[in-house]
């Protein structure tokens, strides 16, 4: 069995943060939340990890992270490429927006060519997740089974303004459907959404997607398939910013297949930088995770 390989997608720019957040400083080390993803991931056995970026900013990415844990784990980088379309497409003039997380996977099917989990730059995520993603994927088989760790909805909400979530429903452990609802927040003793323009009520212990995924190679043809799906669907009328996100695909999955995804609970909090705002709360956490003797002060000593 290969060893697994952690997929860590960077290559979205931080719109509503202001920044290229992913190489925001949120120790007195100078530490970004890539780092401790990173850390994590190696405690659970990780090996590998792949970065996928934008071309532009390789030396940028190499400078700030990649040298210093260089010689913790090994270190490969994937270029997202906004010109990286099916044979028959044509990226639409005046296009700069890249395609989507769905598409970001896409681009590392050179490389993960074994097991791999797949996660956001800029979120923090929790040592469990690492681990139970880990032991999950040294045990997979490419029988085309995949998993995703579940994230109790009232842990994911950010106190400055409105987040974006995978809501999801589960059966006996199983994925059965994952649905993008907008606009999350807590107002009052309430969360609410919206859905097509229409406000929702949802429970705080909702289960939710936080991108953290588990996945053998055989993803790359469900989501090359479901790439050119999308594209007939959106080219003609959204074509500067429509988005190819994994749930389009994981959603394509599900139809034909109810047991296709294995939902690993974590009740670990999320953080992360969605706002500004956000970087304080985020700072003082990982303070007095270091001060509980989760985190040494410095990672990479």
């Amino acid at each position: 069995m290969k060893e697994p390989i952690l997929v860590i997608m960077a290559a979205g720019m931080a719109s509503r943060f202001g920044a290229l957040k992913q190489v925001e400083p949120i120790t007195e080390h100078g530490e970004f939340i890539i780092d401790f993803s990173i850390y994590d991931a190696i405690q659970a056995g990780f090996k590998k990890v792949a970065f996928i970026i934008k071309k532009e900013d390789e030396l940028k990415f190499k400078n700030a992270i990649g040298k210093r844990i260089q010689d913790k784990i090994a270190v490969e980088y994937i270029f997202q490429d906004i010109n990286d379309v099916p044979l028959g497409y044509d990226v639409p003039e005046g296009r700069v927006k890249p395609w989507g997380t769905g598409h970001a996977v896409l681009c590392a099917r050179d490389v993960a060519n074994a097991p791999f989990a797949v996660i956001n730059a800029d979120d923090f995520y929790g040592r469990d997740a690492f681990i139970k993603i880990y032991n999950f994927l040294k045990e997979a088989e490419e029988d085309e089974r995949y998993a995703m760790i579940g994230y109790v909805l009232e842990n994911t909400l950010s106190d400055h303004g409105t987040v974006t979530r995978g809501v999801c429903n589960v059966e006996n452990g199983y994925l059965i459907d994952i649905q993008e609802k907008l606009n999350i927040e807590k107002v009052g003793d309430m969360i609410r959404g919206q859905d097509h323009g229409q406000f929702l009520k949802l429970k705080p212990e909702t289960t939710v997607s936080m991108n953290v995924w588990g996945f053998v190679p055989s993803i790359f043809t469900s989501i090359e398939t479901g790439f050119m799906e999308f594209l007939e669907l959106n080219l003609e009328d959204n074509p500067l910013t429509c988005e190819f996100i994994l749930t389009f695909v994981i959603s394509h999955i599900l139809k034909s297949d109810r047991k296709a995804v294995k939902v690993l609970e974590s009740k670990d909090k999320w953080f992360g930088m969605t706002y500004k705002e956000d970087k304080p709360m985020l700072i003082a956490a990982i303070k007095d995770l270091q001060e509980r003797g989760v985190y040494p002060k410095n990672l990479w000593l």
